[in-house]
């Protein structure tokens, strides 16, 4: 392991948010690292700090008595965060600027998107455009290139209750438009706008650009302000992707979602895993769970740096200059 997988390893073991000498107790006690000569204990401190310094959405730390604990951020809802003091996160925030070498493909960075979201919960999957756009190739903006969901996480009580009174409330879904770049002010509306088309059916729609031009950013907070679509910059360390803008929650539109079905059979198989979701019994919950996962796109493990930086390089998707 790296030093960083070692520290995710040993909070995904600790569960509860663990303090720096306490992770690199734990990292020795199981042999996750060799810390050779080193001083291992500020080698762990550092490293922890680095999570939230550059932003990864992997890792979240509180404050108490003047020192930070350090947690999953997908452990949250089972730890009892407020007794024990403030999150705090501390992204990055400026862009990368464009780089010169394009030999990536955008497809290419669906697997980053889906492996950002999935740490939030988000289920994500690719969208074809080839078999809409051959039927028609007026459908070209109809569909983004990548669907989400994400449902409520409650109490079976709660949960039923909400299914009973509302099952629209009980899950969220997201619209998510790819391209590598946006270099200029054209670039950026084109691409926006194919956003706002994509997105009229679902609670949420995006924009995602792996490289963003410094230029555009009062550009990009005018036109988010205008239309609700969010912007998410990616980052060849997905877990270090953030969204610069939220996008606005709106009602899905089902007869657009309907007629999507009709389009496209992988947006419509989409759809029918959604609906066993929201309809399961609860002792069918965990299988349905894991047929949706398996059906939605492939992620990487939020513990695996090593296996994110081989596909990057693989894959020509070279770090921006922030990185």
């Amino acid at each position: 392991m790296t030093i960083k997988e070692a520290i995710l390893k040993s909070l995904e073991d600790l569960v509860v948010p663990t303090g720096a000498v306490e992770i690199t107790d734990h990292i020795l006690k199981n042999a996750y690292y060799k810390f050779g000569g080193k001083t291992p204990n500020s080698i762990v401190s550092s490293a922890c700090g680095s999570f939230i310094k550059t932003g990864d959405v992997r890792v979240k730390r509180i404050k108490r008595n003047g020192t930070y604990f350090y947690y999953l951020a997908k452990n949250q809802d089972i730890i009892d965060v407020d007794s024990f003091g403030e999150t705090q996160n501390e992204p990055v925030k400026k862009h990368g600027k464009i780089g010169n070498q394009k030999t990536y493909a955008e497809k290419d960075l669906h697997k980053l998107l889906s492996s950002y979201l999935k740490v939030s919960g988000t289920y994500t999957k690719t969208i074809p455009h080839e078999q809409s756009n051959n039927k028609d190739h007026n459908q070209i903006w109809t569909h983004p290139d990548m669907v989400g969901i994400r449902f409520q996480d409650l109490q079976n009580t709660s949960k039923n209750l909400l299914k009973a009174i509302n099952p629209a409330d009980t899950f969220k879904l997201s619209s998510y438009e790819l391209k590598r770049e946006l270099n200029n002010d054209s670039e950026l509306k084109k691409a926006f706008f194919q956003a706002v088309s994509n997105s009229s059916w679902a609670n949420y729609g995006y924009l995602v650009a792996f490289e963003i031009s410094d230029s555009l950013t009062d550009e990009m907070e005018r036109l988010n302000l205008s239309f609700g679509i969010g912007i998410i910059k990616l980052n060849a360390n997905p877990f270090r992707s953030k969204i610069l803008h939220q996008a606005e929650c709106r009602k899905l539109d089902f007869k657009t979602i309907d007629k999507l079905c009709k389009l496209n059979k992988w947006f419509e198989e989409f759809i029918g895993q959604t609906e066993k979701m929201i309809t399961a019994n609860e002792p069918y919950y965990k299988a349905i769970k894991k047929e949706l996962d398996e059906f939605c796109d492939d992620y990487f493990a939020d513990n695996d740096d090593t296996e994110v930086e081989k596909y990057c390089k693989d894959k020509n998707i070279l770090p921006t200059n922030e990185e």
